[in-house]
Order: C-alpha cells, then structure tokens, then sequence
C-alpha cells in the first residue's frame, strides 16, 4: 500500500487529528515549568523523552525530544510517498534542509559551541544531523562552513556569494534558491501542484511585505529595500519592484489597496496595534493564521493527493514550534496571556 496516494493521504489525515488542538495547547500553557516535560511526553512524544533523559532535563531535554520526533516524522512520512506524489511533497520538506543551513551558519559566525546545538536545534542521537554537526565543528568562519556544503541543492548559490559576504547575505541566498526551485518544479497545472505553487507565493507576499515594514522601521533605503524581495509574489508581483524601490513602504500600501485579494482595512488596523506595540507580531501572526488557513483550504478541496499530506506536514511542524514556544516561554517567566497570543 505504500505510495499508494489514497493511503498515503489517509495515513497523513489520521495523524492529523492526533496532534494537539489549540485547547490543549492552552492548557499546557497553565502547566507548570516542572510538569511541563511530563505533559509533553503524555502527547505523543514519551518514546524521544525516555531517549534523552539519561542526557538532558528540563528545556533542553523537551526541545532534543521535539526536534529528534519532527525529523523521525518527516522522514516517515516522505518514504511512504511515491510516484506523482512525492516529488510535490518534497517540494515543502525540502526547505527543512535550508533551514538548517541557516541554523549551521548562525551557530558558525555567532560561535556557538557545538555542544549546545546537538543537545536542542540538531540533537546528535539522530544521524540525520551528523553531517551538519561535522560542518560546525570543522568550521572557522562562514565562508569555511558554506565551502562544506558545495555539495548541496544550494551550494552553488552560497559559493557564488562574495567572500565577505554578511550572514544575511548567505540566509537571502537561501531563501531565492529555496523559492526558486520550489516553483519551478510546480510548474504543472494540475491541481496539487497549482495549489501549492500559489502557497508558495503567498509566503513569498507576506516575507516580502515583512522586509519592506522591517526595512521602513530602520530607516533602510528604498533602492536597498528592492534588493531584498523575493520575486514569485501575486500581491506584489515581481515588476512592482521598481515601484517599491521609488517609493518604499507607501507604494507598497497603495499596490496592496489595489489588490482585491488582500484584506487591506484588517493589514492596516495591524500596523497600528504594531506601533503602539513597538513589534511586528500582531501582523506575523496574522499572517501565519492566513497561510494555515490557506493550506487546510487547499487539502480539503483535493482530499486524494499530495495536499493532505502535505498539510499535515505543516501542521505537525507547528505543533512543534508552539510546544517550544510554551516550554521557553514558561521556563523564562513569560505571562501566559503573552505564550497564548503566540500559539496558532
């Protein structure tokens, strides 16, 4: 039964439903830090819990276990797939192997020590993060890491980068190649792959828009703002660029005044609770909110594809991202209405 894609979906849908809903989530945000290790392991993650206790406690063991399960589950999933289906699901697990480039290139050029980065981000009982954890330890600046990994999808986008170039610069050049790929390779008008092609964009409009408030805020240049945009956008498409160089942020709005896609009145109640805030999380979460909705949209239009099971991807790395936001969350002291307004 394996790739088959009826099977495959209905395996990915069951474990859906499994995972933690936004109650659950809220009531372990009133646990305690110390029962907080056992509420995780009670939800599905006891057997990555017992596998580092002998080496780990508190934060550090809840965050190995979390990652070592995410990565166990990925790779599940993925090997269940062939056929048409599993280069689409690929298409969004891949980007788990940028993401940690990034993590590799931050733990280089902040020195990290590697100790550290095997005990949570890439926990070294899993073999999968042997290869990154070997870069680390064999690297003596960026360009010394991302010599190491020439060898991958990306490699030849990073080696191409001057040899001054700043982290940013390398962590831009992951994103492009990321997005670039990805589209080219949904480049199908079927269904599964037109669905997730519009995904990608819209995770391209709302990095984009971010850029573009961020860059406003410190005061970066509009010419300096183009050079940050990702193209594949629909709301700001890739010739609206030049616009955007000549008049920053109040092109942007007015480009997205235009766009009847976009929910313009509700964007710009946003950015006023972010000023009064003095933060961008108001609309990152929005847009979080928007993409997941997007996403559970897109599985449910076409349930015998790749798109359940790529959704329950998503939803299963969210999972993880908000167990870890509430485990830090409550270990460093921050008030439950805060850990609440960052759970999705």
């Amino acid at each position: 039964m394996f790739g088959n894609t009826a099977y495959v979906a209905s395996r990915a849908k069951s474990r859906r439903k499994n995972l933690a809903d936004l109650a659950r989530m809220r009531q372990l945000i009133h646990q305690s830090p110390d029962q907080l290790t056992v509420a995780v392991s009670n939800i599905g993650y006891a057997e990555e819990i017992n596998l580092y206790a002998s080496k780990f406690s508190g934060g550090d063991l809840v965050e190995a276990a979390l990652t070592h399960n995410l990565e166990a589950e990925l790779d599940d999933i993925v090997s269940m797939c062939n056929g048409k289906i599993k280069p689409i699901v690929e298409v969004y697990t891949s980007r788990f192997e940028y993401q940690n480039a990034k993590v590799v290139l931050r733990a280089v050029m902040n020195d990290v020590k590697l100790e550290k980065v095997a005990h949570s981000i890439l926990p070294e009982l899993n073999d999968i993060n042997t290869p990154w954890l070997k870069i680390i330890e064999n690297s003596d600046d960026l360009r010394s890491a991302v010599t190491q990994m020439r060898r991958k999808s990306f490699g030849q986008s990073l080696i191409s980068l001057p040899e001054d170039s700043r982290l940013s610069d390398y962590e831009d050049a992951l994103d492009r190649h990321y997005f670039s790929n990805a589209i080219k390779q949904l480049s199908s008008s079927k269904p599964s792959s037109r669905y997730l092609r519009n995904y990608l964009s819209l995770e391209i409009d709302h990095r984009n828009i971010l850029n573009i408030l961020e860059s406003d805020s410190m005061g970066i240049g509009f010419e300096e703002i183009s050079t940050l945009l990702l193209p594949g956008g629909r709301l700001l498409p890739t010739s609206s660029f030049s616009s955007i160089a000549a008049g920053g942020k109040d092109s942007m709005m007015d480009i997205l005044r235009a766009s009847s896609r976009f929910e313009i009145s509700e964007f710009e109640q946003l950015l006023q609770e972010s000023a009064s805030v003095r933060s961008l999380d108001p609309v990152i979460t929005w847009f979080k909110k928007q993409e997941h909705a997007f996403m559970q949209k897109m599985s449910y239009l076409h349930p015998v594809s790749a798109l359940p099971i790529v959704h329950y991807i998503s939803m299963k790395v969210q999972e993880v991202a908000d167990l870890r936001i509430i485990v830090r969350g409550r270990l460093a002291g921050l008030p439950e209405d805060v850990l609440e307004a960052h759970i999705l």
